[in-house]
């Protein structure tokens, strides 16, 4: 088969399309021949050798493509080993493309769990941007951050998937919310798409000019933060409110004081992807719900991972970034 190879860590330039065996069958696992594979900043930290993956290597943990044992039109759940305990992740848990080899390719080899229905009305290329993003947003809004309809959510980055994906799902669900970006035109397209409106996190002042328009609220009932400003995520909370953490795209560490924080009766919940029980009800909320497809922004094909790489990292698009395969 074809596929994206990493031989060694380092810039986008590293990836090259080469020629790799086929996949080997295994009891309990299936092989999708792939259609299309979404980029995630997940791929740039494997691709910089953060998560020590065995050399050569294929990135990508999103993907949708067709059974090779049944024909069935399937999208993949990059969240493999997750175990009984959907509290936590188990011992052996991974993310696709971690050390197992991922997306980029022709083939790939996952788990027979982690395979289901593709959604009828998605197009391959939507289909490929759902998983990662959608079951990661599921489980930080739902399952752990216990979000409801007519409460106040604070989206921290709009533009990237994340912060997309969650406007889209609180929204359906009949909640109200406002997002952060540098950029005004970001803030207008997070509108459209379900957001009230938002502000400029280019303003020190950004918690108080949020929590301001929660309308007497107080400040938000959550906030999610995949950036990991948790001190300003704070300030924008009212007394009692959740802050979900699920990234550190501009911080790896925090200092919080620690008074003011017990004081105010907050929660501080870590989060991460999602176990298969999360996917179903991800699944389910799209079913029953109306959501629009994951916003694509540009689709590249699957020799131009380079490029679409450099893309994804120039970090000026609004929506996901896909490969083209099939």
């Amino acid at each position: 088969m074809q596929a994206v190879l990493l031989d060694q860590f380092g810039d986008p330039g590293v990836l090259r399309l080469q020629s790799t065996p086929d996949p080997t069958p295994e009891p309990g696992w299936v092989t999708v021949r792939l259609k299309a594979a979404a980029l995630n900043w997940h791929d740039v930290l494997v691709r910089q050798g953060r998560y020590g993956s065995p050399l050569p290597h294929v990135l990508g943990a999103d993907g949708a493509g067709i059974r090779t044992d049944t024909g069935e039109e399937v999208i993949i759940l990059p969240s493999l080993r997750w175990g009984p305990d959907d509290s936590a992740p188990g011992r052996d848990w991974q993310i696709l493309g971690d050390h197992e080899r991922g997306t980029y390719a022709e083939l790939v080899r996952v788990p027979v769990e982690c395979v289901a229905p593709k959604p009828s009305k998605l197009t391959w290329e939507h289909a490929a941007a759902l998983p990662l993003v959608g079951l990661t947003v599921y489980r930080a809004l739902f399952t752990r951050g216990r979000l409801r309809a007519g409460e106040n959510l604070l989206v921290l980055g709009a533009g990237g998937g994340v912060a997309t994906m969650a406007v889209q799902l609180a929204a359906a669900v009949g909640a109200t919310v406002t997002v952060t970006s540098s950029s005004e035109a970001k803030i207008a397209q997070a509108v459209t798409l379900g957001a009230r409106g938002g502000v400029l996190y280019t303003d020190p002042a950004w918690p108080e000019a949020a929590r301001e328009s929660c309308e007497g609220a107080g400040g938000f009932d959550l906030v999610l933060d995949s950036v990991g400003t948790w001190a300003q995520s704070l300030a924008a909370l009212r007394p009692g409110g959740r802050l979900v953490v699920l990234g550190a795209s501009r911080g790896e560490t925090a200092a919080l004081d620690i008074r003011p924080f017990y004081f105010g009766q907050y929660e501080l919940i870590g989060t991460t992807m999602g176990s298969p029980r999360d996917f179903t009800g991800l699944l389910h909320l799209l079913d029953t719900h109306d959501v629009a497809p994951v916003p694509v922004n540009t689709v590249f094909p699957l020799d131009e991972a380079r490029h679409a790489h450099e893309f994804l990292e120039a970090g000026t698009g609004f929506g996901k970034v896909v490969l083209s395969i099939g």
